[in-house]
């Protein structure tokens, strides 16, 4: 493959470069570069800022805020994104929910919801994965019962990120307990998270954190036209989200910019008569990274990162494999760089920031091989959708 870029792409790598380095915040950028946590107003007004300059939602249609660039533009977009530091707009309403809307959803569900979640009005939370439902997604319980002209919702998600800022949660729910296969028996729901019989528990992490959650749903009455596309289709939909959301955990631009404040950690502490950059294993493993994300990297590039009539590139479950194990490979490297620094949690030592941060970092991050899917479960999508072996 030639890597080079057209004249008319460097120009837009160029765009794309000076909007992230001059309109997004500085201090918010720094956060979001050192894996410090990020607030939700932090989160709120990276996303704002680019949905005013049009930015927030480029692979939708036109129609609802898209814009007409080429797969390759797109990749260095979000390159671009990564290597300045900047937080991508809320992937649920961006990557997940919202393209299912425009591509499933009936037009008044589409000119309800698509603009107000371009703007970030609404604020979404994902509701798949429940207790011994994870990756195994289609034995799923939460139920949804026709009453009229509602559904009644009974059951309970779980790992719901971030939910504790959602206004509103998309949910695969069982309309169908008696369909011959468990898969044929989902659909998807919006409910507003403020209906009555909705509870939301925080879940704290290991580094004491509080990022998940579970959700619960007590006979929640939630309206039928808040059905996304048509009953018992649920898991073709879900099947197009994880698609799209598989792509955006391959972050190119964020490894490399790990990979290199890497290589300058490594180059401020003394090994020997030099510093860890001229130590052979530690080199040797920066090498080897670098040659692993350049794979990735034209891997990417090789890649429509578009669904297809309605359905993923299987492709995408590659993406989501190496990038994960990358991504953790990357922050271990960092993690070693740190050696006894690293076990240095308390803000007042004279730790380096980067130090004291690369194990909880690294800790968060095991989770990359797990969300989207798990990398069992790529492993299988491959197996059969790309490499066409059958079980």
């Amino acid at each position: 493959m030639k890597r080079g870029l057209s004249e008319h792409d460097r120009a837009f790598r160029e765009q794309a470069r000076e909007f992230f380095t001059t309109a997004i915040p500085q201090e918010i950028r720094d956060k979001a570069g050192t894996g410090a946590e990020l607030t939700k107003d932090d989160i709120a007004t990276s996303h704002r800022l680019q949905h005013e300059a049009g930015f927030a939602v480029p692979g939708w249609p036109l129609e609802w805020g898209g814009k007409d660039w080429t797969d390759l533009q797109r990749y260095i977009w979000l390159d671009e994104m990564q290597l300045a530091g900047v937080p991508a707009p809320l992937a649920f309403n961006t990557n997940m929910i919202g393209p299912v809307i425009a591509a499933f959803g009936s037009d008044e569900l589409k000119a309800r919801f698509l603009p107000p979640t371009a703007a970030l009005d609404i604020w979404w939370g994902q509701g798949f994965s429940e207790p011994e439902a994870g990756s195994d997604l289609a034995s799923l319980r939460t139920t949804a019962v026709r009453d009229g002209d509602e559904y009644v919702v009974n059951g309970q998600k779980t790992w719901t990120t971030l939910g504790q800022y959602a206004d509103w949660i998309f949910m695969l729910v069982r309309t169908d307990p008696n369909a011959a296969k468990p898969q044929q028996g989902i659909s998807m729901l919006l409910i507003d998270m403020t209906s009555p019989g909705v509870e939301l528990r925080p879940i704290q992490l290991i580094d004491g954190s509080y990022e998940v959650n579970e959700v619960f749903f007590d006979n929640v009455r939630v309206p039928a036209d808040q059905l996304v596309g048509e009953e018992n289709h649920g898991w073709d939909y879900a099947k197009f989200l994880l698609g799209n959301e598989r792509v955006g955990v391959a972050p190119v631009g964020w490894i490399k910019r790990r990979l290199v404040d890497a290589k300058a950690h490594a180059a401020t502490i003394a090994s020997g008569d030099g510093t860890l950059l001229d130590d052979p294993l530690i080199a040797a493993r920066i090498a080897e990274l670098e040659c692993d994300l350049a794979a990735l990297e034209l891997t990417v590039l090789r890649v429509a990162a578009n669904s297809h009539g309605g359905k993923p590139d299987p492709a995408s479950s590659i993406l989501k494999l190496r990038g994960s194990q990358i991504q953790q490979d990357v922050l271990e490297l960092v993690a070693d760089i740190a050696g006894p620094s690293s076990l240095v949690w308390d803000p007042a030592d004279d730790t380096p920031d980067w130090a004291r941060r690369s194990v909880p970092v690294y800790l968060n991050f095991r989770k990359a091989s797990i969300y989207g899917g798990s990398n069992e479960v790529q492993r299988g999508v491959i197996a059969t959708g790309i490499l066409g072996l059958k079980g």
